[in-house]
């Protein structure tokens, strides 16, 4: 069933050494992938190219579809990245889950919701430098007295809740995978060849489901993120 993360002590404060792992690896296939996708690009796009392209096109849209047409070009490659960390961040513990001494080594970093709310808070800061920059200090805070002063608590309040609700939606849905398709490898030895075919079918059939939510989140992530930013940058 796993176990708990694997933790290290510098200079009095604990660090979480799981995400900091599995994090790094991501990074490097994130890399490699998008290195090998992009190493021979040719006019008439095949293959490995014509994923690439599909799925610049499709982050870009995501972009277009939120945020007036001046600023898409300011958040079309922040978005196309955090779409992709995060799709394979979601991905990654469904094929690498790895404890050593009852102490989890590799596990998707966004079942961590000290991670997912990192990267909320990282979309909420950037959202609120962007509408600064757009309107300057005095026209951002006049945001939050808007149609009235009394909307000033709503207002706050709002952020609060847009910077818990889009880190925890993320972490609750691949938590949870994770654990149930723990829960059924479980049950899938528990009585020996009685259990191990029925479990093994549906443990595919909750890898596909898992895979799917997994696209859908990052999706989601990143949509809302352009929805925050493209408030804070609209008249």
């Amino acid at each position: 069933m796993g176990g708990d993360a694997l933790t290290f002590k510098l200079f009095g404060l604990t660090f979480n050494a799981t995400n900091i792992i599995s994090g790094l690896v991501i990074y490097a296939i994130v890399f490699f992938v998008l290195f090998g996708m992009s190493r021979k690009i040719q006019m008439k796009p095949t293959g490995a190219q014509n994923v690439l392209e599909w799925l610049i096109d499709f982050t870009n849209g995501i972009v277009r579809s939120q945020m007036p047409a001046e600023e898409t070009g300011h958040y079309s490659f922040f978005a196309f990245v955090l779409f992709v960390f995060i799709f394979f961040a979601n991905q990654f513990g469904l094929i690498f889950n790895l404890s050593w001494n009852n102490a989890e080594v590799l596990r998707s970093p966004t079942a961590d919701p000290v991670v997912t709310l990192t990267f909320s808070l990282m979309v909420i800061t950037l959202a609120h430098f962007a509408g600064i920059a757009h309107k300057g200090f005095g026209g951002y805070l006049k945001g939050y007295v808007k149609p009235f002063a009394l909307m000033l608590p709503v207002n706050i309040i709002e952020e609060l809740a847009n910077f818990l609700t889009l880190g925890l939606r993320i972490f609750g849905n691949i938590f949870a995978g994770e654990l149930l398709l723990k829960l059924v490898a479980g049950v899938a030895f528990s009585h020996g060849a009685l259990t191990i075919v029925p479990g093994f079918l549906l443990e595919l059939l909750w890898q596909g489901f898992s895979v799917f939510i997994g696209s859908i989140q990052a999706y989601v992530f990143v949509t809302l993120t352009t929805v925050y930013i493209s408030r804070k940058v609209s008249e």
